[in-house]
């Protein structure tokens, strides 16, 4: 009994020793951290200025003394395999579509927390080049930034370049501030979060029209709000020549607030976009509505078209951000995202008739007590989207009314944005009266009699 009582002593003891330990403790993984990069070609090399909190580098141990100051007589070792281990194969550079080979770090420095160096590609350059800090600053290595400086061979300062980060190592939350500055133009900025995957720092029209279309096209088919706007749509239809007015409608609506949008007319008021998504689920909720209560509407694209303006605001959003990808080709790219947005819409509308179509028709097999099965099956429909969109107007709304509210200042900056506001609705007014000019000619020449 008592070798038991001695073993399980042993046992526990060594446990806690295990469970104490320094040596097995896991790595802390930064909550959030900001890398800032300069990118320039230099004659046969593509240079690139780094700077990391030392914090987020976690998986080496630095040396410290005292209170948890950082050794710089016994740090180097440990540096250079932060800066290897994060940056060097963390960053992956390519030159006219061909990847580079792992950069080579020609230069590290620690930085103090006040260093503000990297206001510029030449200062920043200036500061990592200089004496390192002296051995007797006493300076917290959790407050500390480590300086790299990265060189990839190239073949021509010229060539097209992009660049692959892969720094989800750093912190949970990665927050990046690239920029690049080539052999001829100005200087372009990248910021971006987490891994944005391939970025072309000089892309070609083609390609940035490709990735915009691609963009819009995927970024329809992801917002579930706005399918299930053009679900309204379709319900009561369900025939493509009947939609071509309420969809046509729809389409230039939200053409028009996202080239408004892309040219600055959007507010940068922080309760502007929860406002428009808050439309945005209203719009829903209306449309099924109308549907379930069988609303007979002639000039229903009318309404549509007044949605579609807010539904344009909420396709800029994502615009606003990815913009600063499409280089010089800010138009072409702005019309492929347009062109991608208008494909997967054409592509909910050939798939939903279809299968709405399907579903009326075995809807009518079955007995439904002398009322119209496409009532029915109409007012299911129609009953389950109101339902979602209800819960996303009561989310929504309620997290716009959280943002305060404040009287505008009037001022020189208040009447700019209202003549450019003033010019969206008078220019939606204008083509409001075209397509409905459209739609009569349209309208009255199916209802002539035709001669025999």
């Amino acid at each position: 009994m008592m070798k038991l009582i001695r073993s399980c002593r042993v046992a526990i003891t060594g446990l806690l020793l295990l469970c104490t330990s320094p040596l097995c403790l896991a790595h802390d993984i930064a909550g959030k951290a900001t890398v800032l990069v300069y990118v320039k070609p230099q004659g046969t090399q593509l240079v690139a200025i780094v700077r990391v909190p030392l914090e987020a580098m976690g998986e080496v141990t630095f040396p410290v003394y005292g209170p948890g100051y950082l050794d710089f007589a016994r740090a180097d070792s440990a540096i250079a395999d932060a800066a290897q281990m994060y940056l060097s194969q963390g960053m992956h550079f390519f030159a006219d579509g061909v990847a580079l080979p792992p950069g080579q770090i020609i230069k590290t420095r620690v930085a103090l927390p006040a260093d503000k160096s990297f206001v510029d590609f030449a200062t920043a350059w200036a500061n990592v080049n200089s004496p390192p800090l002296a051995n007797d600053v006493d300076l917290y290595w959790k407050q500390a930034h480590l300086d790299v400086v990265l060189a990839f061979p190239i073949a021509s300062p010229t060539a097209k370049f992009a660049v692959e980060p892969q720094l989800n190592r750093i912190a949970m939350e990665t927050h990046t501030v690239l920029r690049f500055l080539p052999q001829s133009g100005e200087e372009r900025i990248f910021q971006y979060t987490g891994n944005p995957g391939r970025i072309e720092l000089e892309p070609s029209w083609w390609y940035a029209s490709y990735r915009f279309t691609e963009l819009g096209f995927f970024h329809i088919l992801d917002g579930i709000d706005h399918l299930l706007f053009l679900l309204c749509l379709v319900i009561p239809v369900r025939s493509i020549r009947a939609l071509i007015p309420v969809v046509t409608a729809f389409t230039i609506a939200h053409s028009i607030t996202l080239i408004c949008s892309a040219l600055g007319f959007t507010p940068t008021a922080p309760w502007f976009a929860p406002l428009i998504e808050t439309l945005i689920a209203l719009s829903v909720f209306y449309m099924a509505c109308e549907n379930i209560l069988g609303i007979q509407v002639k000039n229903r694209w009318m309404i549509v078209f007044a949605f579609g303006l807010i539904h344009g605001f909420g396709f800029s959003f994502i615009l606003a951000d990815r913009m600063q990808f499409a280089g010089t080709h800010l138009v072409s790219s702005l019309l492929a995202f347009n062109v991608g947005v208008e494909l997967g819409q054409l592509l909910v509308l050939i798939v939903a008739v279809p299968l709405l179509d399907v579903f009326f028709k075995r809807l009518a097999r079955v007995s439904t007590a002398g009322i119209a099965s496409d009532r029915i099956g109409a007012i299911l429909l129609s009953v389950l989207v109101a339902h979602t969109a209800w819960h996303w107007l009561s989310e929504r709304g309620s997290q716009l009314l959280d943002f305060p509210w404040q009287a505008p200042t009037f001022d020189a900056a208040f009447f700019a944005a209202a003549m450019r506001w003033a010019m969206l609705v008078v220019g939606s007014v204008a083509v409001l009266w075209l397509l409905n000019e459209l739609y009569r000619r349209f309208t009255s020449r199916d209802a002539a009699p035709t001669r025999e």
